[in-house]
């Protein structure tokens, strides 16, 4: 592969290597240049241009990233269209990630131009969320690099394990003394970890903090996994609870850990079903150890001894901010009060030929400003309108509206570009976001509203758009934060389609009374229509 500038007279062919503004519009970098291009270069006065030209032994960066993007599928990881030399690998399910260091080492080491980055081997991860990134740097790669990138991946080095276990009995025991509200805590806490794994506490039991006592309930439980919260530290195998377990009829693999919080834990089994002996600090909701050990055997995976001692590197926790809590269950007091509005008003607008349609009046109200009332007017907590930097006319049509404006220089890439810049930008306890469109002149406080009445994360209303009275769905869309990371990862100008067809479980269509969702002035043509409209009813749009 060639890079570098060339005359413009000579750039026909190439590949543009760095986005440039001509003429109002912006030219994204990939974009392979025509002879129409190089003319309007040369009429705007360009000397020369830096491209990229692709010998006859390379392959483009797309193709090479849709080649080994192949190799990485998996079950339970879907992979993504390429786009701008990149692939995604995502996870279709919950569950853990396993990583084989050495093979995403060997890959790494063919060739600069190659690259993937991948979780921490064990990470667990939520559907939809990121997994792995195989980017290719350069605009070309030689084929026979590619071939020999093949050929490392000849077994895919990311894996899903996903959570199997369904359901888990919890034994509490109980001193004379022992307080009431520290076994409703215990078991609270249970619950909720439980709940993260995709599992059900289907029996709890309190028994005397007696050998017997707890042996009997082990015998008597009938889930897939049995945890034993006792009142009191075990501090020896011999302790009552690892007793128990012998007594019962099963083994210990392993008392203790090397992590702290949690080194007072203990793992055994009772016929097939495992049995885990959880540390105090399990009845609080930060990270211990007992959760590692926990969602690896969610996951199904074998957890040994060898396995638990080599956890003490890492194995001092705290709670940091990137870290905090990871294992608890996002839920916040009031979803609904927390869900904000993000109004997508940067796009280039290239098929009104030449007219800026946010711009133009609808009720003698730029269409622009007609949008953001309408999201202010919403029940929503905040409203976010994502700009091009390259208009700053459009940031002077919101002024004096209480809006958050957010600058997305990526834009004329394609809608996604807008989408990653505000999420990013969220704060960090937003419940949900709105997306809306600035184009679309009859969606009102209303119909954000309804979305909003219908989320609900934990009836599995994650998603919430809107369905006309003819069945068709429309816009804004309503996304629970578990879909942040994805819609921050989109890529191109398709919008959230791939995320809502992926996760169709966790759509609810919410009713609306008319068509205004699906209304959008994009063309002249649709102006004309819906201004011809308005005059017959009598509006004076």
């Amino acid at each position: 592969m060639k890079f570098g500038p060339c005359p413009v007279r000579e750039a026909a062919g190439g590949i543009l290597a760095h986005s440039i503004a001509l003429g109002g519009t912006r030219w994204s970098k990939g974009r392979r240049l025509t002879e129409e291009d190089v003319a309007a270069l040369a009429a705007a006065g360009a000397g020369s241009v830096t491209v990229a030209r692709l010998g006859p032994e390379d392959l483009g960066e797309d193709a090479v990233a849709a080649r080994l993007g192949a190799r990485l599928a998996a079950p339970g990881l879907a992979v993504t269209e390429p786009f701008a030399g990149r692939v995604n690998l995502v996870a279709e399910a919950a569950g853990l990630v396993t990583v084989a260091g050495e093979a995403v080492a060997r890959l790494n080491a063919i060739h600069e131009a190659i690259t993937l980055a991948t979780l921490p081997d064990l990470a667990r991860v939520a559907p939809g969320q990121l997994v792995a990134a195989l980017k290719i740097i350069p605009y070309g790669v030689p084929a026979a690099l590619v071939a020999e990138a093949e050929g490392a991946l000849a077994a895919p080095p990311v894996m899903l394990e996903p959570f199997r276990l369904r359901s888990a009995a919890l034994i509490q025991t109980r001193t004379p003394g022992f307080k009431e509200s520290l076994l409703a805590k215990g078991a609270e806490a249970v619950e909720t970890r439980l709940a993260g794994l995709g599992m059900r506490l289907i029996e709890a039991r309190i028994v005397p903090h007696e050998t017997d006592a707890v042996a009997s309930a082990l015998r008597e439980a009938r889930a897939d996994l049995a945890l034993i919260l006792g009142a009191s530290a075990t501090s020896d195998r011999a302790d009552v609870a690892p007793a128990a377990v012998l007594s019962a009829g099963g083994r210990i693999a392993r008392f203790g850990m090397p992590v702290d919080p949690g080194n007072l834990l203990f793992l055994g089994d009772l016929g097939a079903m495992p049995v885990l002996g959880l540390p105090g600090c399990a009845r609080a909701p930060a990270l211990n150890g007992a959760d590692w050990v926990l969602e690896r055997l969610a996951a199904g995976l074998t957890v040994s001894s060898p396995q638990i001692a080599a956890m003490g590197v890492g194995g001092l926790l705290k709670e940091v901010p990137a870290r905090a809590q990871p294992r608890r269950r996002t839920r916040h007091p009031a979803p609904r009060e927390a869900v904000e509005v993000v109004l997508l008003a940067a796009g280039g607008a290239r098929r009104m030929r030449g007219q800026d349609k946010l711009a133009r009046p609808v009720a003698g109200e730029p269409l622009l400003r007609r949008a953001a009332r309408a999201c202010l007017s919403s029940r929503a907590r905040a409203v976010h309108v994502v700009l091009d930097p390259a208009r700053p006319e459009r940031a002077a049509l919101l002024e004096g509206l209480r809006v958050t404006t957010v600058e997305a220089a990526e834009a004329p890439e394609g809608m996604a570009a807008s989408i990653r810049a505000v999420v990013r930008a969220l704060p960090e306890d937003a419940a949900a976001l709105v997306l809306a469109f600035a184009d679309m002149p009859d969606v009102s406080a209303a119909h954000i509203d309804a979305l909003i009445a219908a989320y609900d994360p934990e009836a599995g209303a994650a998603i919430c758009l809107p369905r006309t009275p003819a069945g068709r769905r429309g816009h804004p869309v309503l996304f629970d934060r578990r879909f942040f990371e994805p819609l921050a990862d989109l890529a191109g100008d398709r919008g959230a389609r791939d995320i809502l067809s992926a996760h169709a479980d966790f759509v609810a269509e919410v009713a609306m009374p008319d068509e205004a969702v699906l209304t959008d002035l994009d063309t002249p043509e649709a102006w004309e229509a819906y201004e011809g409209r308005a005059c017959a009813a009598g509006e004076g749009r």
